[in-house]
């Protein structure tokens, strides 16, 4: 039994029927000829966050704009050649799904929107092709005055900002972040720290989505755009520190489980500091910073003496950028805290260079989902000229718009199916409304009384994520089949007709996505996981440094897909063998090590080379279906380089190296032993204390 409404609920379904029905009337006293999709366009962009509506409004604006304009451009040129024109609309609604496909930003609204626009000018308007222009400004005029109130509406009245919604997800994932990094330092079972790393990967990916709606929104958190995005962009760099900081401690560890004495106190004092979450003192925090320096300044000289004193040395550097990270965050969110949307003058210099809102972008599966909206769009346009059928108009449209509204997902045709069945479902409460109802009544009050019981009670629903497709389905349906009166055609014969044309377009979008564009959660893992290597690949290929290009974002983001993508997947994915972290470290040393060329050039260059080489093309090979593991020449490169370094003068870069090529070793070898050096670490320290 469905539950009760909330209050929350209940405001968004009554403010989308409000917006509605004001495109409605508004469009009915312009004239405009089909003022039902004024009304429809109202619930589309309706969202329980304002901010989402308002973020979208331009960019479907002028989607709709662009659409109409190259619906009437294509109608004048093509008109007397239905199969080039039909062929052209194809190309351009997999042309902009393509675009829109690769930019997962509000602004991909305004590609996939110009698409599908075009194809609902068209198809109708190659009845009267004189009459294109009036026929796409009309689309343009209702479809913009249903964005426009529903703008209005969810902006003025009791307006729910993604301000406090977005805090909320941000302090919970802050919290997570403690409780990991705690259970990291502990060393807790492998399956808990999976489980968290991948939470925590997805809550950041969620995160970095909602904030591209944050400059829109009606809270006074938009003005804070800036230091959110700095705090996020910190939060990024935690994953990999932190699985290289258990993964250093996890080495280090005696037989009986024991730290190095030297190191216990230390690993303490920053475990404790952790765990006093806000409340600790900041200036706590610069103590252990500048503890943690020199206790790397006192191991740098043997840094490379081997692999262990390597392994200490890149685990106190990875602990120092552990307390750094937390210390920036809490910072930061206390700055948000205080309204000054401007960076603070302490954050790393890098983290104000950052690239911004830099997403995966998978160029593959985009070309496919434009590959099956033009093969649907031409299947059903061909049997329409075949056949003459008068309803073909309705299954092209419907075409259309199917294979761009799913077009993200892994697997669009669940969805596509979800709307077929409620369609269906729908057509009885249509009829009703169509033939019976709507016709006894001749003024807007009657009209909006009739409407009202069903579109709130659906609104509800649109409010809750896991019954808003069916409830939009349900809308969809009754919505068009109500514009049939904008044509006088409400009649039986009309009403089934369209109808047809809409099931059938539908039907024809599901099958030519199954045909071209379905996979599953698991195919998607992998191949996420192939994009990653291949491009790890060519970051080592690389001579000198890389560009700032968002390569950690787009490795970050794919984490988060990965997580989501591996908990649909259930067992049948190897997820030991799926760690897109460790793949996010070796990127990122690659990076270090290719910063530090020049320090090495005289001492260290070809060996360097050599080894950048052998990632290459062990990663490569792992790109290109080839899971063999990483060669064993490539721990030979890796010991010629560590001595390469030692011989190099001492300087920043060269302990970063140190700590890259360390941390390289341990994500492509973990099992490599660490060879017991005959250094008594505790009378080594005495020994400088006492200096």
């Amino acid at each position: 039994m469905p539950k009760a409404p909330s209050l929350d609920e209940l405001v968004f379904s009554l403010k989308s029927f409000a917006a509605s029905m004001l495109a409605l009337y508004i469009a009915f006293g312009m004239g405009l000829p089909r003022p039902f999709w004024a009304m429809l366009t109202a619930y589309v962009v309706s969202s329980p966050l304002s901010g989402t509506v308002r973020s979208k409004a331009v960019y479907r604006v002028a989607g709709t704009v662009a659409g109409s304009i190259a619906a009437i451009v294509l109608t004048v040129e093509l008109v007397n050649a239905p199969e080039l024109l039909s062929l052209a609309v194809g190309l351009w609604v997999g042309g902009c799904l393509f675009i829109s496909l690769l930019d997962r930003t509000p602004r991909s609204y305004a590609f996939m929107l110009a698409g599908y626009t075009a194809g609902l000018i068209v198809f109708p308007g190659v009845a009267n092709p004189e009459a294109i222009f009036d026929t796409g400004l009309a689309r343009v005029e209702e479809i913009i005055l249903g964005i426009v109130c529903a703008t209005v509406i969810h902006s003025v009245i009791l307006p729910r900002g993604m301000g406090p919604v977005l805090l909320g997800k941000l302090d919970a994932s802050l919290r997570d972040a403690e409780r990991w990094t705690l259970d990291a330092l502990e060393q807790v079972t492998t399956d808990t720290r999976l489980r968290d790393r991948h939470k925590m990967a997805t809550d950041l990916t969620e995160l970095r989505v909602m904030t591209t709606h944050l400059p829109y929104d009606t809270s006074d958190l938009r003005w804070m755009t800036r230091p959110m995005r700095a705090l996020q962009d910190r939060m990024v760099y935690l994953l990999p520190v932190l699985t290289a900081v258990h993964d250093r401690l996890g080495a280090l560890r005696r037989p009986d489980g024991a730290i190095p004495p030297d190191v216990e106190p230390v690993v303490v004092a920053v475990r404790n500091w952790i765990a006093a979450g806000a409340a600790a003192d900041p200036v706590e925090a610069a103590g252990l910073i500048d503890r943690l320096d020199r206790f790397a300044a006192a191991e740098s000289a043997q840094a490379t003496d081997g692999w262990e004193v390597a392994t200490r040395f890149s685990f106190i550097r990875r602990l120092r950028s552990l307390v750094e990270i937390h210390r920036d965050c809490r910072e930061l969110r206390a700055h948000i805290a205080t309204g000054d949307h401007a960076l603070p003058d302490h954050l790393d210099p890098l983290a104000r260079k950052r690239s911004r809102g830099v997403f995966h972008l998978d160029h593959g599966m985009a070309a496919w989902s434009a590959a099956a909206a033009l093969l649907g769009i031409t299947v059903v346009c061909a049997f329409w000229i075949l056949t003459g059928w008068s309803s073909g108009s309705a299954a092209a449209m419907m075409v259309a718009v199917f294979t761009c509204f799913f077009a993200s997902f892994d697997d669009p045709v669940p969805g596509i199916r979800l709307f077929l069945v409620y369609t269906l479902a729908s057509l009885p409460l249509s009829a009703f409304y169509l033939l019976v109802v709507l016709p006894s009544f001749d003024s807007f009050p009657m009209l909006v009384l009739c409407l009202a019981p069903t579109l709130v009670t659906l609104g509800v629903f649109v409010a809750r994520p896991a019954t808003m497709g069916k409830a939009m389905a349900l809308i969809f349906g009754v919505g068009g089949s109500l514009s049939l009166l904008d044509t006088g055609n409400g009649d039986f014969a009309s009403f089934l007709n369209s109808s047809v044309g809409q099931i059938v377009g539908i039907v024809t979008a599901m099958l030519v996505t199954r045909m071209c564009r379905s996979v599953g959660a698991a195919w998607s893992a992998r191949r996420l996981l192939h994009i990653g290597w291949r491009e790890i690949a060519d970051l080592a290929r690389m001579r000198g440094v890389p560009a700032n290009d968002g390569f950690e974002s787009r490795m970050l983001d794919r984490v988060g897909l990965l997580s989501a993508r591996l908990a649909q997947a259930g067992g049948s994915v190897d997820v030991d063998a799926i760690d897109a972290v460790r793949d996010l470290r070796v990127g990122l040393n690659i990076v270090e090590l290719q910063r530090a060329h020049t320090v090495l050039h005289r001492a260290g260059g070809a060996a360097l080379d050599r080894l950048l080489r052998g990632v290459a093309g062990h990663f490569h090979a792992l790109s290109a279906k080839r899971p063999d593991p990483a060669p064993a020449d490539l721990l030979n490169s890796m010991d010629d380089l560590l001595s390469a370094i030692g011989a190099a003068p001492p300087c920043p870069e060269r302990d970063r190296a140190v700590v890259a090529l360390a941390s390289l070793r341990r994500s492509l070898f973990p099992g490599a032993a660490l060879e017991v050096l005959p250094v008594d670490y505790e009378t080594m320290h005495q020994e400088r204390a006492r200096a």
